[in-house]
């Protein structure tokens, strides 16, 4: 079980008992604005989707490593924080991170403490080589999260995606083992 801590942030695997919070979150529509693809309608879906993260979580080759973000002092329900692994290589997993966050957290920093522990914790205890993410040109708050991390801009794809009714640029980050520093 994952169980990482930050100046004011939990982040740890989810467990049964957060089932409301996990279906909460990923059902919220300004949360999950530029994450349309894997917002939570129904309480169905979220039950079958909650099922795997728990599975997968308990698997000695998981494939998801996203937490739950709380705060430490009020265990208030921030958001979620993490990567996919896409593959492995020789020198280590290639993954793609992620984060989501309550409108009310935007702004305060917590996306970034959450997101530079997760990268330590990839880079110095998961063998990950390779770390990617990207986000949509018009969400600036979430490209400063990418870098205040110390990502590095890779690719602006023009047009890329089809968005809440019109064609949308994409921003692409990568941050290699080697190019990481704590």
């Amino acid at each position: 079980m994952i169980y990482l801590e930050t100046e004011r942030l939990i982040l740890r695997d989810y467990s049964e008992a957060d089932f409301e919070q996990y279906f909460r979150l990923k059902s919220d529509p300004k949360t999950m604005y530029y994450l349309q693809d894997i917002q939570l309608h129904t309480q169905e879906e979220a039950c079958e989707d909650f099922r795997k993260v728990l599975e997968d979580s308990k698997r000695p080759d998981r494939k998801f490593y996203f937490l739950h973000m709380e705060l430490n002092d009020s265990h208030e329900q921030v958001g979620s924080v993490g990567y996919t692994v896409i593959s492995k290589t020789p020198v280590g997993k290639l993954v793609g991170a992620g984060y989501f966050t309550y409108p009310g957290f935007w702004g305060q920093g917590y996306t970034t403490e959450a997101l530079r522990r997760v990268l330590e914790f990839a880079f110095s205890e998961d063998n990950v080589y390779r770390v990617s993410t990207g986000c949509l040109a018009e969400n600036a708050g979430s490209e400063r999260v990418m870098q205040k991390c110390g990502m590095i801009r890779e690719a602006e794809h023009i047009d890329y995606e089809w968005h809440d009714g019109k064609m949308k640029t994409r921003l692409e980050y990568r941050l290699l083992k080697t190019e990481w520093t704590k």
